[in-house]
């Protein structure tokens, strides 16, 4: 399908400001560029019962709790932003935004950055995190045997792993995730300039947070998997988008997932570009998204 208006308006305002590749930044610069374009796109957050910063085994995570009586499901969510950049405060919006439709306690994690932090620093505080939700929910208001991981971009990366590594998840809500850190699948070619995330600036990410690791490593590059590694998996729901360089190893991921017997939906959003669940302010498609991602959710948890 041809690109969404919609996304294109935004490539439009993106190229209008100009300005320096993030290639030719630095991680802090970065960080600000990219705040200012999530809190432009992503339009003002539903109104939930309470948005709470905290910390769970040390790492800071926002809690962000719908309305309703406790105890709540629980999904477990990763930023994206390449592990370079990004925030769970900047990803406030969305998890409100599911947690009000799924009607489940939102926990967003705060994962430590690359370069500061390279691989594997930021998956252990997820796996951390993880863990501790699916053993103590109940101490934050959640119902552990309710809970759900996801993330967008390389928090769907870390989500990945994470279902991999830690038994007890029901539920992965994986959007665009990273599976697969030798970026040699088509479609890092295909849409790798003029689409908002730029193939020199998956290098340049993949670059700061492996730090010389190997990319064809599991715990950076799921797909890489063996399949008995993936048997064991909950179902999932894998969001990607056609006009993303990273489409073609969210839907390998997928189809990886079904050939290891995991009950797997794959919806690829034809017309769009990466980034655009969290975009529901300008791309109505974004909002789109995030809906069939609580409804998911919701037939989940049975709220």
């Amino acid at each position: 399908m041809p690109l969404d208006p919609a996304a294109q308006q935004i490539l439009d305002l993106i190229a209008q400001f100009g300005g320096p590749p993030v290639t030719a930044r630095t991680p802090e610069e970065a960080r600000a560029d990219y705040a200012g374009l999530s809190s432009l796109a992503a339009g003002p957050a539903p109104e939930v019962a309470s948005v709470e910063r905290s910390e769970i085994t040390g790492v800071p995570v926002h809690l962000v709790e719908p309305h309703g009586t406790e105890p709540f499901p629980v999904l477990v969510w990763f930023h994206g932003g390449g592990w370079v950049i990004g925030s769970s405060e900047l990803s406030v919006p969305v998890c409100a935004e599911l947690a009000s439709r799924a009607g489940c306690l939102v926990v967003s994690v705060d994962y430590s950055l690359a370069p500061e932090h390279p691989f594997p620093r930021g998956l252990e505080d997820c796996l951390s995190v993880g863990e501790w939700v699916l053993e103590h929910a109940a101490e934050i208001g959640g119902d552990p045997s309710r809970v759900a991981v996801g993330g967008d971009s390389a928090g769907g990366n870390l989500a990945t792993v994470v279902a991999q590594e830690v038994d007890g998840f029901g539920f992965q809500l994986l959007v665009y995730p990273v599976t697969d850190a030798t970026t040699s699948l088509p479609s890092h070619a295909e849409n790798g300039s003029g689409y908002l995330l730029e193939a020199d600036t998956m290098r340049w990410f993949l670059d700061h947070y492996l730090a010389g690791a190997d990319p064809t490593d599991p715990r950076v590059s799921p797909l890489h998997a063996d399949l008995e590694m993936l048997a064991d998996l909950p179902p999932a729901l894998v969001i990607t988008a056609e006009y993303d360089p990273l489409r073609d190893e969210g839907n390998a991921y997928a189809e990886r997932m079904r050939q290891a017997g995991v009950d797997v939906t794959l919806r690829c959003y034809e017309g769009q570009i990466h980034g655009f669940f969290s975009m529901g302010g300008l791309i109505p498609a974004g909002s789109e998204a995030v809906a069939e991602a609580a409804s998911a959710l919701r037939s989940t948890f049975g709220t």
